[in-house]
């Protein structure tokens, strides 16, 4: 496994504010106050994390691509030639199916496309490598989910990226030597700001299809200040986000 796996769990939540905890618990005799602070920090951290009105608020910022019209899913091939959908990764060791599958976040995103994928008639493309270095790749699991579960068969396969860069980057040698540029790109709807601009970068005019919204619900218990063990998994991905949109800005000009 990548090291620098290792080294994004332990930075971002809630991997920091673990350690941090671990840190109080460490300094309590020899620095009291700097374990006050490591303590009230980790679990302040746990506990912004838990509300849902946190994660409405991250949301909000992330999710800027608005959803599609479902009046606008028939004529999708009037403004683009191919619908790619990107991978989230994979589930491994579940006895009932005997085999790696796509993630829940993987079969929203397919669910998506194949809807999409049917009332526009265009082809559909799946992007993403070897998750934990071992085949099959996860658009090979997409592409067999997409048949078997949603009747949809896919044109073309993208198996060796590892990033929402490279997604962009290899799609690109896939789709624009046969003349294909313009993309209805399917994401969770925070995740779309970075594909869009990675596939714009790719030489891509992208026509965005986000799925997932975690904002705009308002009907939370206490609204949303009632801590929710979900809201820790939300808030998470949200963090990640945020700052895969900062390091790409960085990094990818």
């Amino acid at each position: 496994m990548p090291f620098r796996y290792f080294v994004k769990q332990l930075l971002l939540p809630p991997g920091i504010l673990l350690l941090l905890l671990l840190f109080a618990w460490w300094l309590r005799r020899s620095r009291p106050r700097l374990a006050g602070v490591c303590f009230a920090l980790g679990l302040g951290g746990l506990w912004l994390m838990s509300l849902p009105v946190v994660v409405q608020w991250g949301a909000g910022l992330l999710e800027r691509e608005p959803p599609l019209a479902r009046d606008e899913w028939a004529t999708l091939g009037q403004r683009a030639q191919a619908i790619v959908v990107l991978g989230s990764g994979r589930e491994r060791g579940d006895v009932a199916w005997g085999s790696d599958q796509p993630t829940g976040v993987g079969l929203e995103r397919q669910r998506y496309a194949a809807r999409l994928a049917k009332a526009s008639g265009l082809p559909v493309l799946t992007s993403g490598g070897l998750h934990y270095g071992t085949p099959p790749s996860e658009a090979q699991l997409m592409a067999d989910s997409l048949r078997d579960d949603f009747g949809v068969t896919v044109r073309w396969q993208e198996g060796q990226s590892r990033t929402t860069w490279e997604n962009a980057q290899m799609t690109a040698k896939v789709l624009l030597p046969e003349g294909i540029k313009r993309v209805v790109v399917v994401t969770q709807a925070a995740h779309m700001p970075r594909a869009v601009w990675s596939f714009k970068k790719a030489g891509f005019d992208v026509v965005p299809a986000p799925v997932g919204f975690l904002g705009g619900s308002d009907d939370e218990p206490l609204g949303g200040w009632m801590p929710e063990f979900k809201a820790i998994w939300r808030s998470g991905q949200l963090m990640n986000e945020a700052v895969g949109q900062v390091g790409y800005s960085l990094f990818y000009r």
